[in-house]
């Protein structure tokens, strides 16, 4: 997956020092390799009944929409708290320091429905856990979480198989 890895940006000490931040916009930037990104992300899944792919605020969404299309599905947005209008449903998850919330709209799932969620980069699992069990709290099933990055050594992937989900990655960045 070089031709993916190789494409993604490292910008260091952002947010702040002794951070290597993954940046996918360059990625994106290239239009082979976004939709090489998108094929690859999109291929285990053919065949697979999705009902919904779940893209995860911000970055998420890019990819979400784009991978729903592909699978010729609906998206759900997974925002952060006080983002969406009406009702819905929360989702509280630990960060580094302190608490976060998303959210889904209550109706945006309905029961049975196969969600796959789609996001950048997969670091601690926190957020993808949290979008994992508020798409059950719906009454949906997630049948997958898949990433542009994975960084292992932060063990979001262990979090997640260890929540009984499948997970894909395109690429990795160890050391981080």
């Amino acid at each position: 997956m070089d031709e993916i890895r190789d494409k993604i940006r490292t910008i260091p000490d952002y947010p702040k020092p002794g951070i290597m931040f993954r940046d996918v916009t360059t990625l994106w930037g290239d239009a082979r390799g976004f939709r090489t990104a998108i094929d690859r992300l999109v291929q285990p899944y053919a065949g697979v009944r999705i009902d919904k792919v779940a893209g995860i605020e911000a970055r998420g969404f890019v990819l979400g929409g784009a991978v729903a299309h592909q699978l010729s599905t609906g998206f759900l947005p997974i925002r952060k708290k006080g983002k969406l209008p009406g009702s819905t449903l929360t989702e509280d998850y630990q960060l580094e320091y302190g608490t976060d919330t998303i959210e889904i709209h209550d109706d945006a799932i309905k029961d049975g429905d196969n969600v796959l969620i789609v996001d950048d980069l997969l670091a601690t699992g926190g957020t993808a856990a949290a979008a994992a069990n508020l798409i059950r709290k719906a009454g949906g099933t997630v049948i997958g979480c898949c990433f542009i990055v994975d960084l292992p050594d932060l063990g979001g992937k262990e979090k997640l198989l260890g929540m009984g989900l499948s997970v894909i990655a395109l690429c990795e960045f160890e050391g981080d």
